[in-house]
């Protein structure tokens, strides 16, 4: 039993067999197996998740049995135990058949939660060697093994596949083959160059490498306040500094003595809100704007003597009025949250052809309705952590999540008092984040303690403070009104949005101007007025979320659509036949898309949506109702306006070549996305993969590629490598066209690294090649030059007497233009259409108090996904594309939910019009059209 007797602490000893190795462990009795496995034998393939047992990324095998390390306690593990790891099954030269079959399968994207499941795995075929993949998701879920990236059906792919090898009726093929002369990764399934450290693990993710640092390490506890909205009258931290192992406690003072402004930025384009937009701070020290701010740092010698001198600093409060939506925050006599500015921050609109409004008071058909897309949790499974120091050449270094690393520099050098130049910042290998980590995080309070104390500084949220401090997707409030002539042509949109922002403006103006650019664009609008305001309110900061702005306004698009149809009298698809977008057409910004894919779509789609509808009148009982809905879905694929990127591509001493940039990977695909790409552009050079070397995500070694966000990164980084890698191969071409060697390029004088650079362009009207440019204050302009468009077709179950909504199949055509690497852009469909799912039944953050952990917050797990989404890939090249690619990432997510909203009413009979679509929302509404 762990007991403390005066100042003594006692210890137990256990002799434990792990990976087979008889190993003593000394530790508490109340230790965690977790603290065990991680802190004491460093084997960090076992990760750090939740430390609630939702997650299960830290699965092991106890005696036979698949455990969550993290809720078990040293006193329940017997002696001799036999304890296995991740690291005890295959190594990345020597492969278990399930470690294999997860990467035959691209069953990994970021990686973090894979050693879980591949434990798990391991657990159900010790146990059954023929299982159905409904045997195997029943066991999945009953470990809680959670993934928010891949859709889970190429883990069940995965899981069945290494069956059938242990079984002996499938052999393991050698992904490591010499590629034959010619022959392309782009274009296959070809592996991401991580997948055999992800699935064995040995990829160190931020908590990982933070175990690796120097002695001499602090760790950071972050005194967060648990209030909506509040004035601060006093803080406290003289009994925190007192507190053992504490070295400093960082405060707004601190921040101010080194010179900084305490306030962040990000991206808010000042010359459009109201404001400097300059509200956010690093430390509060006048008012609390929202749940989890956070007040002071304190930087201790373990991560334990800082969790308890946090507790003990006093943070004396004046609560004040909290507006938690936009209807609170539009009152009259709503209080203003930032002083001297007004709750409404900014508005864009946007005007295209006649006044909508004339137009719609003349048209026979028009629906006018009222629509809201929630706040939606990003929950990722790998909690917000990063650490800094101070690098030999005097520069201030973070290595955290960041997606945008450049920008990341700049949003925080005046803040903390520093020049962009000097500070560095590296992304550490990354569990997910669907655009969350655009936006700063932990990297201002680790710059501060970093300053404030001269020594390196870790920082990691916990799980209740992940999910409620980190920012979420901004909920949309619209007001939409659709009008169609007398054969169906929709002639006219009119529309109005409140978007909820939260208590800081950054990155606004870019979320609210996605109404401008998709509120009627696949229909091809003749007849457009819209506007869109930003709004302050005490709710949850909010940043990108995969499609950012393109959920908010698909919902309200698409509904609205199936409820023109219905007015007009047409089939939902066969109406959006007759409207799609077709040449000649433009955007509401006035500029015409790159291709025309959606009347091809839908005849795909025709013979499958016409058997699901069959199927579902044929099985739909009294008590159980079955539907089949449909939607449109579009999304960029570069950065609204100008956009470039950079590449430099370096030829080795030994004939490979080391491509630098800034991809960041977040689990979409960047190491493969760079792989592929540069292997196809240096074909003449004749080398294998294994010779492209990858430099990735350093602003102190690599050019500024640009965020990897609005899936811009295989087209515009996509761009650059190849401009990169032209040049190398230019430079090194002999006059007889074969290629100097390293030794006569550095020994004829020439330059052995080559840059390659790439300025986003379109046609205009005209059909002249231009730069991409912004959109006027009419909402008028050419922002994007590839785009990624989708046809997506819900199947669902309801359940009339709950309500509750059960999607038995999701199919998505898509076009993404040519495809680098199926097995990638699968993943992103598969894994899009799983957080669309979520993000129509279950998902939501309301209430910051209650929603707080993965499973109040509405985390989607296996068996609330459906087993059976078919993918159609449509391969329309792109003239501004990589070989004719544009992005992926984004679209599956941007309208799966609408079409379930769609097969919900097709079902039942009843529009949910406010997500999410929870059962007791369905219930009611049945019972309001019953009576």
């Amino acid at each position: 039993m762990d007991s403390s007797v005066g100042n003594k602490v006692v210890l137990k000893s256990y002799l434990l067999n792990i990976n087979g190795n008889q190993t003593r462990v000394v530790c508490k009795a109340d230790d965690t197996l977790l603290t065990v496995i991680r802190n004491h034998l460093k084997l960090t393939g076992t990760k750090r998740g939740c430390e609630c047992g939702q997650c299960g990324v830290c699965n092991v095998i106890v005696n036979g049995k698949v455990m969550r390390a993290c809720i078990v306690r040293m006193k329940s593990i017997p002696e001799h135990a036999d304890i296995m790891t991740v690291e005890g099954l295959g190594t990345p030269d020597h492969l278990h058949a399930i470690q294999w079959a997860f990467i035959a399968n691209n069953a990994i994207q970021c990686g973090f939660c894979t050693p879980g499941f591949v434990m798990a795995a391991k657990g159900l075929l010790d146990t059954n060697l023929n299982p159905t993949r409904e045997d195997v998701r029943d066991w999945l879920q009953k470990h809680w093994c959670a993934c928010r990236c891949t859709g889970y059906k190429q883990i069940v792919n995965a899981v069945m596949d290494a069956a059938a090898v242990l079984r002996g009726e499938k052999e393991m093929e050698d992904f490591g083959r010499a590629l034959k002369p010619g022959e392309l990764i782009w274009g296959t399934n070809y592996p991401r160059p991580s997948d055999k450290f992800k699935v064995t693990g040995t990829w160190d993710f931020g908590d990982d490498a933070g175990m690796k640092l120097p002695p001499n390490t602090l760790y950071a506890a972050l005194v967060h306040v648990d209030v909506n909205h509040a004035e601060i009258l006093s803080l406290d931290i003289k009994e925190a500094e007192r507190m053992p192992g504490v070295v400093k406690v960082v405060t707004a003072d601190d921040i101010y003595a080194f010179g900084g402004t305490n306030k962040l930025f990000g991206a808010q384009h000042p010359s459009v809100i109201s404001g400097n937009g300059w509200e956010r701070p690093i430390l509060c020290d006048k008012k609390i704007f929202m749940w989890g701010d956070v007040t002071a740092v304190v930087c201790a010698e373990s991560y334990e003597q800082a969790e308890a001198a946090a507790q003990k600093v006093r943070v004396e409060l004046k609560e004040l009025p909290a507006l938690m939506d936009v209807e609170d925050a539009l009152a009259p006599d709503a209080p203003s949250i930032h002083e001297g500015v007004s709750n409404v921050y900014l508005e864009r609109r946007v005007r295209k052809g006649k006044d909508a409004a004339e137009v719609l008071d003349s048209l026979p058909h028009v629906v006018e309705d009222v629509f809201y897309l929630q706040r939606q949790p990003h929950l990722t499974l790998e909690n917000d952590v990063g650490f800094g120091y101070w690098d030999e050449d005097g520069n201030l270094t973070i290595q955290s999540k960041h997606i945008s690393i450049y920008r990341a520099a700049s949003f925080l050098a005046r803040g903390i008092g520093i020049p962009s130049s000097k500070i560095r910042i590296i992304q550490n290998h990354t569990g997910a984040s669907f655009g969350y980590k655009l936006g700063l995080t932990c990297e201002g309070y680790i710059a501060a303690a970093v300053i404030a104390t001269g020594r390196p500084v870790f920082c990691r949220y916990d799980t209740k403070h992940h999910v409620t401090y980190t920012p979420k997707r901004a909920p949309f409030l619209m007001k939409v009104a659709l009008g169609a002539d007398e054969e169906g042509h929709i002639r006219a949109i009119d529309h109005k949005s409140w978007v909820d922002h939260g208590p800081y403006s950054e990155f606004a103006p870019g979320l609210v101007v996605k109404l401008c650019h998709y509120m009627g664009a696949l229909y091809g609008v003749e007849n457009v007025n819209g506007v869109g305001y930003a709004v302050y309110t005490n709710q949850k900061w909010n940043t990108a979320f995969r499609a950012w702005g393109a959920p908010q306004v698909h919902i309200a698009q698409e509904i609205a659509v199936d409820m023109l149809a219905e007015k007009v009298g047409m089939d939902p698809l066969e109406f959006r036949y007759l409207n799609a977008i077709r040449p000649g057409g433009t955007f509401p910004h006035g500029h015409a898309p790159d291709v025309y894919p959606l009347p091809k779509m839908v005849e795909i789609l025709r013979p499958r949506y016409q058997e699901a509808l069959k199927r579902a009148k044929e099985e739909s009982t009294e008590t159980l109702r079955k539907g089949v809905g449909v939607a449109f879905g579009v999304y960029n694929s570069n950065v609204d306006g100008g956009d470039t990127a950079n590449c430099d591509v370096e030829l080795m001493p030994d004939g490979g070549v080391m491509i630098y940039n800034t991809w960041e990977d977040h689990g979409q695909g960047a190491d493969i996305g760079t792989l592929g790409t540069a292997h196809r552009a240096l074909v003449p050079l004749g080398l294998q993969p294994d010779r492209i070397r990858l430099f990735l995500n350093d602003t102190y070694r690599c050019p500024n590629s640009g965020p990897a966000a609005a899936s811009r990164c295989q087209v515009m980084v996509g761009q650059a490598i190849i401009d990169g890698c032209n040049k190398l191969m230019d430079a090194m071409r002999r006059p007889d066209g074969t290629f100097r060697t390293y030794d006569e390029m550095v020994g004829e004088g020439l330059p052995v690294i080559y840059h390659g650079t790439y300025e986003c362009v379109t046609r205009n009207a005209d059909g002249e090649i231009v730069p991409v440019k912004g959109i006027d204050e009419n909402g008028q302009g050419m922002p994007y030059a590839c785009y990624m468009y989708g046809l997506f077709m819900a199947e669902v179950d309801v359940d009339v007497t709950t309500g509750k909504t059960w999607v038995s199949k999701m199919t998505l055509i898509d076009d993404v233009g040519v495809i680098n690497n199926y097995g990638v852009v699968d993943g992103q469909m598969y894994g899009g259409l799983a957080q669309g799912i979520g993000l129509a039944l279950y998902e939501d953050f309301e209430d910051p108090a209650r929603y707080n952990n993965l499973v109040t917050c509405g985390f989607p797990y296996i068996k609330s996904i459906t087993d059976d989404m078919e993918l159609i890939h449509m391969e329309t090249p792109r003239e501004f594309g990589p070989w004719g690619a544009s992005g992926a990432g984004e679209l599956p997510l941007t309208a799966p939910h609408p079409a379930i909203i769609n097969a919900i009413y097709n079902a039942v009979g009843v529009r949910v019009k406010r997500l999410p679509a929870k059962p007791e929302k369905i219930k009611a509404l049945l019972r309001e059209k019953q009576q």
